[in-house]
């Protein structure tokens, strides 16, 4: 019955017009009964076996407490359970929702009990008189009242249905319109723009279903067209992967995927409606999953480089969101085409197999049924391959991001520019994040999954994160504005990739500090060369730069006089002439939770005045091939390390990289105006030169290689002269259009 009644409605509610062109009342009453099914289903009941185990289980489980909250229910001034006393903005909507999920769910005991119906139609008006009715004052966070809120009691609402009385439901809508009017979605500005504004749509929308109301539905889909093109500032999609939130946060972590499973979610509840979501720019949410969300999840978790405040919220946090970008993109996949439904299911099904620190199907099973019986399809289909772990280079400027990964390795940098915020911290939250935008780099290589997962954030010293250059100068818990407020003055910021190779650079300015210099970062096959240089500070505390800080109690060797150190398991150091590095191992305590960590730093003094350092990371390495490295100074040179330029060269790969902070010259290369420039030479004769502009504001730049070129293979379109011959001369024009973005030119060598 329900394909024919899906068939009917796909037919017949395509206007929701009579043939005189009058609103046809009985084909809305149909099309909102369609969304109240297809809510359901998409939310609650997603076609699981209810006897078969683990759902045998957990819907029981869900029924035992859905009933235990029904007879401990004792609705008064101050709460609805003793509990939870008012405003108790997430815990009692929670609990409400949770109990009408219950009673529509199969197997849980209580499914269509009268009595849990009414008990949640009892609560939801309770609270609606107490906390949330149309006269009271909105106190606190707007987040409460225009989104957490109603989200759950009108979810609650629809899942109950008729147990809702009339005058019940009329004051629940009366005070959703008195706190989500629908002048919210009238500006694409403030708290209205990218995933707050999916999920003011979100409850919009609700509030359509529970009122069988198509003003508002249609509302809800067309206030979503400013949340689908790509944006050049503030919040949403750019095109080279990023995505903000907050203005100056990257974002996918948190927001982004709140936005894709709200979007993915209308998508299947609208779909065959009279308001399916059609508008043509919803592909750059498609597109998004393979160029903002898939970069940043490495083995099914999502690095925390792009989770913003969220970092410090709770242990293995960063595999849980994994989970959630992991249900967003499955779900998403019924709205998709059939290729990207399964290059999504692959990857999927990659990452699930992958996550062995937090095994992606167990831990759902304590989650989202409805996920677990996503993935569970997905992982029980042989046709279905697992897709293997990405290698390349992501480079999202307009984020301020990094992502390289190798066979057997991956590594992120976080910075902060003139619109990133070197960190966020509100509600409380992540108030000693300080430094993560002084360029701090992540790594994992094999077995370190969980490296900043396992309580890292709680007990690290927060003035030692890895990879940063800071001033030790004490700064006070929340310092810097909130909601990521701590831009920076420096434009310079990126670097250039080919896909495979990059250089990414950042002019720094210390949080908060008079601190100041120039890092640089070459990522290789099987290395990181850092470079930092012009390191200047006038705070009165000596600068350190953090080598790294590995949560562990490995072994620690070191060899300073041959310039090289090495940590068991996790990978090795190089540092020519040993750099004066130093070393710490130290157990570190945050309430009940101790972790052992090893800490390597570079200290260059007491308000230093253009100081430097060079050492280079091996992930993974074993110590005997660290030795070697370290005692081959051929493998890379160092071309420049100065405020003016950083610059490497590697022979074996036929890598020369430059950063230029000004105009100049280095390695052969010289450009006319700060800019980043990769060039890599093959071994069949062609070379590629990639160039980008991270300051944005190039109308012109030439760059010249010192090496004989006999063609051009390949331009690029901002490509506008080339001279070859001698020397390869290319001037490119308009390269501040593309956001930072790397132009790649393919020659052939004379």
């Amino acid at each position: 019955m329900d394909a024919f009644l899906d068939a009917d409605l796909d037919a017949d509610l395509d206007t929701g017009l009579d043939a005189d062109g009058d609103a046809d009342v009985d084909a809305f009453a149909d099309a909102f009964a369609l969304l109240r099914r297809r809510w359901r289903e998409v939310t609650v009941e997603p076609g699981f076996d209810a006897a078969a185990e683990p759902y045998l289980t957990r819907l029981a489980k869900l029924g035992t407490a859905a009933a235990r909250y029904r007879d401990a229910m004792a609705p008064g001034d101050a709460s609805l359970w003793p509990d939870q006393q008012f405003p108790s903005f997430v815990a009692t909507p929670a609990r409400l929702r949770a109990m009408a999920r219950a009673y529509v769910l199969p197997g849980t005991g209580v499914t269509g009990d009268a009595s849990l119906g009414a008990a949640v139609a009892t609560g939801v008006d309770h609270y609606r008189r107490r906390v949330y009715a149309a006269d009271a004052e909105q106190t606190g966070n707007w987040w409460h009242w225009q989104i957490g809120v109603p989200k759950a009691l009108l979810d609650a609402a629809v899942l109950i249905g008729p147990h809702l009385n009339g005058p019940q439901s009329t004051a629940l809508l009366d005070a959703v319109d008195h706190f989500v009017p629908e002048c919210v979605l009238d500006d694409y500005s403030g708290t209205s723009t990218g995933a707050n504004r999916v999920d003011l749509c979100l409850v919009t929308l609700l509030r359509a279903i529970a009122g069988s109301d198509p003003a508002k539905a249609a509302l809800a889909v067309s206030a979503l067209s400013p949340v689908f093109p790509y944006v050049r500032e503030g919040d949403g999609f750019y095109r080279d992967g990023s995505f903000i939130q907050h203005t100056s946060v990257p974002y996918q972590g948190a927001y982004g995927v709140s936005l894709l499973s709200g979007l993915a979610t209308m998508f299947a509840v609208l779909r065959g409606s009279p308001w399916e979501i059609v508008d043509p720019d919803r592909q750059v949410v498609f597109d998004g999953v393979a160029r903002s969300f898939a970069p940043v999840v490495h083995d099914g978790f999502c690095m925390d480089l792009v989770r913003g405040r969220g970092v410090n919220r709770e242990p293995y946090g960063d595999h849980r969101r994994g989970r959630e970008i992991a249900a967003a993109i499955l779900l998403l996949g019924d709205a998709a085409s059939a290729a990207e439904r399964a290059r999504w299911q692959a990857m999927v099904k990659g990452w699930a197999l992958r996550d062995t620190c937090v095994p992606m199907l167990e831990a759902a099973e304590d989650g989202d049924l409805g996920f677990h019986a996503r993935l569970a399809a997905v992982l029980e289909d042989d046709a279905i391959p697992a897709a293997g772990e990405p290698v390349g280079h992501r480079l999202l400027a307009m984020s301020a991001r990094a992502v390289h990964r190798r066979p057997g390795w991956c590594a992120g940098l976080s910075m902060a520019s003139d619109r990133i915020g070197h960190y966020e911290h509100g509600n409380g939250e992540n108030r000693r994040g300080w430094h993560t935008g002084s360029g701090m780099l992540y790594w994992w290589a094999g077995g370190h999954g969980d490296q900043y997962s396992d309580s890292f954030w709680p007990t690290v010293d927060p003035y030692r994160l890895p990879g940063t250059t800071v001033s030790t100068r004490r700064l006070a818990d929340g310092a810097g504005e909130a909601w990521g407020d701590t831009c920076t003055p420096a434009r310079w910021v990126g670097g250039a990739t080919d896909g495979t190779y990059a250089i990414a650079g950042q002019h720094l300015y210390g949080m908060d500090s008079t601190m100041e210099c120039f890092k640089s970062w070459v990522f290789l096959d099987d290395a990181v060369i850092c470079l930092g240089a012009g390191i200047t500070s006038e705070d009165g505390v000596p600068v350190e730069t953090v080598v790294d800080n590995r949560r562990t109690g490995a072994a620690l060797t070191m060899d300073a006089a041959a310039g090289w150190a090495h940590l068991e398991g996790h990978g090795g150091y190089i540092l020519p002439g040993g750099a004066g590095l130093r070393s710490l191992r130290e157990e570190r305590t945050a309430g009940s939770v101790t972790r052992s960590y090893v800490t390597l730093w570079i200290d260059h003094g007491v308000d230093p005045c253009s100081a430097c350092y060079t050492y280079t990371l091996m992930p993974g390495a074993g110590m005997a091939r660290t030795r070697d490295r370290a005692a081959d100074p051929g493998w890379a040179r160092v071309l420049d390390n100065t405020a003016r330029r950083q610059g490497v060269h590697v022979p074996s790969l036929g890598i020369t990289a430059v950063n230029f902070w000004n105009d100049g010259a280095a390695g052969g290369l010289a450009a006319s105006a700060p800019c980043a420039v990769l060039a890599r030479e093959s071994g069949d004769g062609t070379a590629t030169l990639t160039v980008s502009d991270p300051r944005r504001d190039l109308s012109e730049l030439t760059v010249t290689w010192d090496r004989p070129v006999a063609e051009v293979l390949h331009g690029s379109p901002l490509l506008v002269s080339a001279v070859i011959g001698a020397t390869l001369t290319l001037t490119f024009e308009g390269l501040a259009d593309r956001e930072g973005g790397s132009e790649t030119v393919t020659v052939r060598l004379g």
